[in-house]
């Protein structure tokens, strides 16, 4: 186990307090959700390319070595990627974490390039907190933090579970009565 995996906790943030400075994994329903979205994608791009090949074929009528040829390439395409989206879901929930302290929050990801975003509370001008179609069919859900700042005006966690995303909506919202900015 590397360093920088070391200290990662899986245990329910709802265990404890949110801001207990902890750094936790992104909820592990994320890697099918992320999977389910690798194969639309798969299909939005094999399916016009499938299309393409078949129309240029009808319409050049190119010998059947040719026809062969180009299906090949487009199988390799369509399950190149397939296999590659299918396997990122797991590269990327691995290399993402997040910790939530009493004044800021830290979000850590990137399979390549490796970056880690420090925001703190008094930066936050507003949260929410979104569900698609498929966040909802696996219980996830996306924090989005803006902040006052032109870098990093809005900051997306997504691969959360829902109840826990709203807790830490709630937590980097100011005090009653209190400005954030």
């Amino acid at each position: 186990m590397s360093e920088s995996t070391h200290n990662l906790e899986t245990a329910d943030p709802a265990a404890g307090g949110i801001a207990d400075g902890i750094r936790r994994e992104l909820d592990p329903r994320a890697i099918p959700l992320q999977r389910v979205v690798g194969r639309i994608v798969t299909a939005c791009v094999s399916l016009p390319l499938g299309v393409g090949v078949g129309v240029a074929w009808a319409v050049a009528g190119p010998p059947a070595g040719v026809v062969g040829a180009i299906a090949g390439v487009w199988a390799a395409i369509t399950g190149g990627l397939g296999w590659w989206l299918h396997r990122w879901a797991a590269l990327h929930h691995r290399h993402a974490s997040y910790t939530v302290h009493e004044e800021d929050i830290e979000i850590r990801s990137g399979v390549v390039w490796r970056k880690a975003i420090s925001v703190p509370r008094s930066r936050v001008q507003h949260t929410d907190v979104s569900q698609g179609p498929l966040e909802r069919r696996y219980g996830l859900g996306t924090l989005g933090i803006y902040t006052a700042g032109t870098d990093y005006a809005k900051v997306a966690l997504d691969g959360l579970e829902h109840e826990t995303a709203l807790r830490i909506r709630d937590h980097l919202l100011p005090p009653a009565g209190a400005d954030a900015v």
